[in-house]
């Protein structure tokens, strides 16, 4: 599959016109506020959540047969340095996977991945900056902003290079990383986000993010995670990953720190970044990760032929049978997918080599 570039939009070019949604996903956007109700019930259905206590450099910690490391390191970034906590697991030598969360997640979200995983590749799963025990003091935090400080990371941590995972809110931030980075991401796994076709009504949370309430809304972290999980969900999530999911997301510090981001930027500006500036400079290719049922990321989105023309040879489309969190709702499927993602070769032709 060829690839397509297009030059950024002058500033007297017409910007590009939104994609009205197809009128299933209308349907269910008008549904939205019946399934308000499922939230109270499933906070009746979760055990309780007591507050986690961080991790220190060097904790271990099982997943299956996996035993995945905590690490904390310090990097450039915000005119003196970052502080990331990331887990890691498999060989040194191993092809290296980095995974980035969405919201309201944290490193957690990819554990399931790292079982499968974490055996034949060298993993880190890092919680990004303002999330789980990550650096939440104030300082850049737009996306490329917050990309340019993970390149950092990985520069400090001698990670020359890797296959990129991404979900959610973690997917515009490893857009710019895919895209300063070049030929150093050998393969992109873009999950859950909008990327070509956009329209306002799918990205409500942005004026949820951006309210002066916001802090006192995210400061609820049990509420805040059944809302997310019973809005965009298709499929049943594990209760033990809702739990950890609460403890990730209660951390200190987040409930002030994720709203920056959303002030940083808009969905709008991200959008108009990706078609412009960021998809022409992808050299990798790309396996799209959406959820088939997603309430907001219509799949007729990312199936388009149009938006597959215009990624790096090789790219693809994965659609998963679940809602948004396809992590939890279809570990299996996801574990199964990502496998043979990363066992093909660079140019997306057959098994890697080697």
């Amino acid at each position: 599959m060829s690839s397509a570039t297009s030059s950024a939009m002058s500033p007297d070019a017409t910007p590009p016109a939104y994609t009205p949604p197809p009128p299933r996903i209308r349907a269910g956007l008008d549904d939205a506020a019946g399934r308000l109700s499922g939230v109270d019930a499933l906070l009746a259905e979760l055990p309780k959540t007591p507050p986690r206590a961080p991790d220190a450099d060097g904790d271990e910690e099982k997943l299956g047969a996996v035993t995945v490391t905590h690490r904390f390191a310090d990097a450039p970034g915000d005119g003196d340095t970052v502080r990331w906590h990331y887990v890691e697991c498999g060989p040194a030598d191993a092809p290296v996977v980095v995974f980035l969360h969405g919201v309201p997640d944290s490193w957690w979200q990819w554990h399931y991945a790292l079982e499968a995983l974490g055996t034949e590749h060298r993993c880190l799963a890092v919680d990004l900056k303002g999330y789980g025990q990550s650096e939440k003091g104030t300082g850049d935090f737009r996306q490329e902003g917050v990309a340019i400080q993970l390149e950092a990371l990985l520069d400090r941590l001698r990670i020359e290079r890797f296959s990129l995972v991404t979900h959610d809110r973690g997917t515009p931030v490893g857009d710019h990383l895919v895209a300063r980075m070049g030929h150093r991401v050998v393969r992109y796994g873009r999950g859950q986000q909008h990327l070509w076709h956009l329209h306002p009504d799918l990205h409500p949370q942005e004026a949820l993010f951006t309210s002066p309430d916001a802090p006192g809304t995210l400061a609820d972290a049990r509420r805040f995670v059944a809302l997310a999980y019973t809005l965009l969900t298709e499929r049943p999530v594990r209760s033990p990953d809702l739990v950890r999911t609460v403890q990730e997301f209660g951390y200190q510090g987040i409930s002030t720190a994720v709203p920056r981001y959303f002030h940083s930027s808009s969905f709008r500006q991200e959008w108009i970044e990706r078609r412009t500036r960021l998809i022409p400079r992808w050299t990798c290719p790309v396996l799209l990760l959406q959820g088939a049922d997603d309430p907001v990321q219509p799949r007729e989105f990312y199936t388009d032929p149009q938006v597959l023309a215009r990624l790096p040879r090789g790219s693809a489309v994965h659609l998963f049978d679940s809602g948004h969190f396809w992590p939890f709702e279809a570990p299996e499927e996801m574990t199964t997918v990502l496998r043979e993602f990363l066992g093909q070769d660079p140019a997306g032709i057959g098994p890697a080599a080697g």
